[in-house]
């Protein structure tokens, strides 16, 4: 009976100890918050790089889109032309970021920053398509473009490391 007692006793003082922690020192929070912001200072960069490559993924996207409806085009009318219209291409989805030109044809809103390229050409036997955006806001604009024979070249990379 009296073993247990005294482990009662000790039952008893263990649940006290605990009740009578505090928490964290002031030390221990000032470590965390540091180790924290050492993360921080390296994921975020990183973070940013990756995000706007993923941008670039329009411009890749929507250039090989250009050259199937130019071949498309080609294929029944023996000739490659300059309308966006002609050739049935649209962007689709809500954020468009790159502004598009084929020839004479343009497709969307000059990013600010970047001029109209010359890059773009159509002759009745090949075509330049150009997309152009300004995606970090720095003065670079990020300029892509794409042949009749789906060479697609990064010629400004506004994402360069």
């Amino acid at each position: 009976m009296i073993e247990s007692r005294q482990d009662g006793w000790k039952r008893a003082r263990a649940v006290h100890a605990i009740r009578d922690r505090y928490g964290f020192s002031l030390t221990e929070l000032m470590i965390v918050v540091a180790i924290i912001g050492i993360l921080a200072v390296i994921a975020i960069p990183n973070f940013l790089k990756y995000q706007a490559r993923a941008k670039q993924s329009e411009a890749k996207t929507n250039l090989v889109a250009i050259h199937t409806s130019e071949t498309a085009y080609f294929a029944e009318h023996n000739v490659y032309v300059d309308d966006f219209n002609q050739i049935g291409f649209a962007v689709t989805g809500s954020s468009q970021l790159y502004y598009y030109e084929l020839g004479n044809s343009s497709y969307g809103t000059l990013p600010p920053g970047c001029t109209a390229s010359t890059l773009d050409v159509v002759s009745e036997t090949g075509f330049t398509a150009v997309a152009t955006a300004n995606i970090d806001g720095d003065p670079t604009c990020d300029v892509w473009t794409i042949d009749e024979n789906k060479t697609l070249v990064n010629v400004t990379n506004d994402v360069a490391s």
